[in-house]
């Protein structure tokens, strides 16, 4: 079977060369700090962030609260994953300069709580609506469990064989552990109700989380496999239909 094997389009393969630089070269230098301890040290200090807005700014409603106990959580629930089946990518080693350039990036997280607890721009976290808790606290649930569960299907099925995944929790969606995160961060912007988190987002989800997709799925497509398994996932969203050659589409 011929097997023709992808390649990134040149605009991700144009942002992943500079999103490698600023984030493992930036400044030169010998590459000494790991970029799982710079991870890991953000999520270790967002519980104390936003504890310390919520001290600053006189802060201490139901939406206040909320968040606190959603991002704070999610940051230990990282640590509890990385002690556990860490990944495999944050073992790549950064220069000075990069490793302050990725602290920087991921605080750019932290902008969501500071609107809600300071109640800048016009946010309003006291006249957050009940329902709205509770949907973003439903959605954030249903994100770390979905995150939590493929990285760890991802990290024991890689141990003991190469090759794609195609079952469990990768069987209708080809990058659950993204599309996990993506909910949990959406139930921050949500939980706002501000534009600002999402223009945030946006840059994450577009510039690091599709073009590490996209270059994943490059180098997936080496397996004979895979065209297949494209058909029948997608890549953030689950695929409930496909094609069948020369039929019209069906439930599987």
């Amino acid at each position: 079977m011929s097997i023709n094997k992808q390649e990134m389009p040149r605009w991700a393969a144009t942002i992943k060369r500079l999103n490698t630089y600023l984030t493992e070269d930036f400044l030169g230098g010998p590459k000494v700090i790991k970029m799982a301890w710079v991870i890991n040290l953000h999520k270790f200090l967002t519980v104390f962030v936003i504890a310390a807005f919520m001290v600053i700014f006189d802060n201490r409603s139901p939406a206040a609260w909320v968040y606190l106990a959603l991002h704070g959580t999610y940051g230990f629930c990282w640590l509890f994953k990385h002690i556990a089946f860490p990944d495999r990518s944050w073992e790549t080693k950064s220069t000075i300069g990069g490793a302050i350039i990725v602290f920087l990036l991921l605080a750019t997280y932290w902008v969501a709580p500071y609107l809600l607890i300071s109640d800048a721009l016009g946010v309003d976290s006291a006249a957050t609506p009940s329902w709205l808790l509770a949907l973003c606290i439903s959605l954030h649930t249903c994100g770390v469990v979905i995150m939590m569960v493929s990285d760890g299907q991802k990290y024991f099925t890689l141990k003991f064989r190469s090759g794609l995944i195609t079952e469990g929790m990768f069987k209708r969606i080809r990058h659950p552990n993204y599309a996990g995160e993506m909910m949990i961060y959406a139930a921050y912007a949500l939980l706002v109700q501000h534009w600002l988190p999402w223009v945030i987002l946006a840059y994450w989800w577009g510039s690091v989380f599709l073009v590490n997709m996209i270059k994943a799925e490059a180098s997936l497509s080496r397996y004979p496999e895979w065209e297949a398994y494209k058909a029948r996932s997608g890549m953030v969203f689950p695929k409930l239909f496909r094609a069948n050659s020369g039929q019209q589409l069906q439930v599987e």
